[in-house]
């Protein structure tokens, strides 16, 4: 088929795509349906052939994505529920001094954001954010929040089990998940005192507080650095059913580490051990990123939970109120799937990309550019992920690229996703919402941090692709 028509029909399929998401206000998995059967038929799939194309698609994606997600949301619950995000805070707090609240809450929100979902973790960070700002006398939450909320973002975006770098990894590169895993936390050092240096300044004057938060936070207690401290249970904001004995600060972080622990045996391992070797395929096994989150999730049911309190049944009902929200995302990334796997089939992907490519932009912005057009138009930023992704996925997958390379442009669909957040994207609601921010002041700190952390990234993507 023409180029050209390729071309046209990957602009009807954004349009459509767009149109139902933002104006009829479908869910993102019918929309990404629809449009993956109208791209197929109008790219040249006979119709006996489409519906078996888009099991093939969600099929293929799913089988990496419901693990990851599905595990990490159940470790990601039990830590929730047993207080970790607090106890992990407060020991942070405790190693860094009084003085240093803002930065050892960003370090352990840092952590907190591997595990959980952006939206549920910075909503349980909340009340501590409030208790922290008292004690270290900053001007309101604002100051001390924002910059958790845009790093905790961050990390949602470029580092897995989080559902659109896994998908977009599943997409581009199934095997490197483990590098893209370890090379999204390396990333997110740099980010974390950059976001913490920028915040200073974004948030540097006093911000005017919508009625209901500044009520809230004028009733919250001053937290303290003691593990039953003053304060603390104004800072927990958690329900009465959690765990009577709490999990010590070690134990909630050798759990969130004990994965990624895991996952770096098994990428190092593979390149010192003789491929082939019962060395290797042990470290292999080891090191696969499902079979690390399912020992943590084991450990933590065990450890957090019957050792702390929690019955049987206690147990399940957590796990299973944990993949209820996951769900939902599940099948949104399996329908990118669908999308990206149509994309491909039909040429559609590779007559964009090759399009681009032949005027000049380089695969990496290219990437990044796809993914960030995705996330202004529609705002969320799964869809924007597998989107780009299945418009790359033939460039990439037929290129010769190195397996680093392909883990930089996984990276970059990532930061093109976080960039230009603004009001279409629900993680600007959720972090405006519950720090008392108006939309114009939400735009001159969410916004622009959310832009400034992308595009700074991607200069350092740049930067390892010319050694890569």
């Amino acid at each position: 088929m023409d180029p050209l028509l390729l071309v046209a029909i990957a602009a009807g399929a954004i349009a459509i795509l767009l149109f139902t998401v933002i104006r009829l206000k479908w869910p993102a998995f019918v929309s990404l349906l629809v449009v993956a059967v109208l791209t197929a038929l109008a790219g040249g799939v006979a119709v006996q052939d489409v519906i078996p194309l888009m099991i093939e698609g969600m099929g293929g994606t799913l089988g990496s994505v419901a693990l990851l997600v599905g595990l990490g949301a159940m470790l990601g619950g039990i830590i929730e529920r047993t207080g970790g995000a607090e106890v992990i805070a407060r020991a942070a707090a405790r190693a860094l001094g009084e003085k240093r609240l803002e930065q050892a809450l960003l370090l352990s929100s840092g952590l907190v954001a591997i595990p959980i979902f952006f939206d549920v973790a910075f909503i349980i960070l909340v009340p501590i954010i409030f208790a922290f700002a008292k004690a270290a006398g900053h001007r309101g939450p604002v100051a001390i929040g924002m910059p958790v909320a845009v790093f905790m973002v961050f990390i949602h975006n470029t580092v897995p089990p989080h559902p659109g770098v896994v998908g977009s990894t599943t997409l581009l590169g199934q095997d490197l998940m483990g590098l893209v895993t370890l090379s999204g936390i390396v990333l997110a050092i740099p980010m974390g005192l950059l976001v913490h240096l920028l915040g200073r300044r974004i948030t540097s004057r006093a911000f005017a507080l919508s009625t209901e938060i500044e009520e809230k936070y004028d009733g919250a207690g001053a937290a303290s650095l003691d593990d039953h401290g003053a304060g603390e249970g104004a800072a927990t904001g958690q329900s009465d059913d959690r765990p009577v004995g709490r999990p010590s600060a070690p134990l909630v972080i050798t759990l969130i580490l004990l994965p990624i622990l895991l996952i770096a045996i098994g990428t190092v391992g593979s390149l010192v051990v003789p491929e082939g070797s019962t060395a290797a395929n042990v470290v292999s096994f080891l090191g696969a990123p499902a079979f690390a989150l399912l020992v943590a999730t084991l450990s933590a049911m065990y450890l957090m939970g019957l050792r702390h309190g929690w019955g049987r049944e206690q147990i399940s009902e957590v796990m299973d109120g944990a993949l209820g929200p996951a769900a939902i995302v599940i099948l949104v990334t399996g329908a990118g799937g669908v999308f990206a796997k149509v994309l491909t089939e039909t040429g559609v992907g590779d007559a964009v990309s090759g399009l681009l490519l032949e005027a000049g932009v380089p695969i990496l912005l290219l990437a990044f550019l796809v993914a960030l057009a995705f996330k202004v138009a529609q705002g969320s930023g799964t869809v924007a992920t597998l989107s780009a992704a299945g418009i790359v996925q033939g460039t990439v997958l037929g290129g010769d690229y190195s397996s680093m390379q392909i883990v930089l442009i996984i990276l970059a669909i990532g930061l093109g996703s976080l960039s230009l957040s603004h009001i279409n994207d629900s993680g600007f609601w959720i972090a405006t919402k519950f720090l008392g921010l108006s939309v114009a002041d939400g735009l001159r700190t969410w916004t622009v941090m959310t832009t400034v952390l992308g595009f700074s990234s991607m200069v350092l993507l740049s930067l390892a692709w010319l050694v890569v």
